[in-house]
């Protein structure tokens, strides 16, 4: 039963994300070029993130820092005013476009448009076992997590809330989820930044 269920979420992510990249190029281009303009620094930036059963994955990115300015000042952790943001970079950090390279990790089978969001091998390090858990599904590009709160939520919480995701997931919850991002990262635009204008 559970390889079906999964077989069907591929499917969808399949069904979605190829038009979703297609329609997207035309945004896209024009994108990673002024990201490549601004600086003459990489279009994309990417890191070594933690997939479903542990695996360890490259995920893509819009660049939105300086070239080289990613482990510099606060490290892993980006202030709404940090320095390191370039000019375009906030725009698509804003506007959660900076995310939109990872409909290639989708397409490739690392991500699923829908599940908790990929994190930083050193997070999973200290995961207790039940929080481990949220590793039984593929990441996300949205999830449950980011529009109940998103980075206004604390750590803690945000794992609960992709374990209640696992615990109760559907193609149905999928698909609401999927709709009240765009709700919640186009319209309202709230949860980029936490508790003192943090992303963590």
């Amino acid at each position: 039963m559970k390889l079906r269920c999964y077989a069907g979420k591929r499917a969808m992510d399949i069904m979605l994300s190829v038009p979703m990249f297609v329609l997207s190029l035309p945004l896209l281009i024009p994108l990673a070029l002024a990201v490549k303009i601004e600086d003459g620094g990489p279009v994309f930036f990417r890191q070594r993130r933690v997939g479903r059963k542990g695996r360890v994955f490259v995920a893509w990115k819009f660049r939105t820092m300086k070239a080289g300015d990613a482990e510099k000042g606060l490290g892993k952790h980006v202030a709404r005013t940090d320095p390191r943001i370039t000019h375009v970079g906030r725009y698509l950090r804003e506007w959660g476009i900076d995310e939109l390279p990872q409909l290639i990790n989708v397409l490739v089978g690392d991500m699923s448009l829908v599940g908790p969001r990929p994190v930083l091998p050193a997070h999973v390090s200290q995961y207790s076992e039940r929080q481990r858990r949220r590793l039984e599904m593929k990441p996300g590009i949205t999830g449950w997590a980011l529009v109940n709160g998103r980075n206004t939520l604390p750590w803690r919480e945000r794992i609960e809330l992709d374990i209640w995701y696992i615990e109760h997931w559907s193609l149905l919850l999928d698909l609401r989820i999927l709709l009240k991002t765009l709700w919640v990262v186009l319209v309202k635009r709230e949860g980029v930044y936490g508790e003192g204008g943090l992303e963590l």
